[in-house]
């Protein structure tokens, strides 16, 4: 499988921030991160990464998912649009989204990975 999902033209910015924000993980992302890495779901996933002009907070490549885990932040409106126009484009592209709130994560990880669990075998 190809994973080089990437404007060409953006590659190396992209990359720089994708590091960064590998670097510097929410609590949740962190927490989430720990119960999928090493395909513990049965796919591979990958964190922070790219695809177009976006970083992702985490891919399963195999089934074009993308996972992505919101702060508060992204109940403002202007979040809310940007977010809108990021998932239609993804969705364009193939890829289908979820999303978790950073409470639902870190309050209700069983139930996170229930829905994770239930989109991967909605793909099989």
């Amino acid at each position: 499988m190809d994973y080089k999902t990437a404007s060409p033209d953006r590659y190396k910015l992209l990359k720089a921030f994708a590091l960064e924000n590998r670097k510097n993980q929410t609590l949740a992302e962190h927490v989430l991160w720990k119960s999928i890495r090493a395909e513990q779901l049965g796919v591979k996933v990958l964190r922070q990464h790219i695809i177009g002009d976006y970083i992702v907070d985490f891919l399963l490549p195999a089934i074009n998912l993308v996972i992505e885990v919101d702060g508060a932040y992204h109940a403002e409106r202007e979040q809310v649009e940007s977010d809108e126009i990021r998932e239609l484009t993804l969705n364009d592209m193939g890829y289908r989204i979820i999303r978790f709130t950073n409470e639902e994560v870190l309050y209700d990880i069983e139930n996170t990975l229930e829905t994770i669990t239930k989109e991967i075998e909605s793909y099989e």
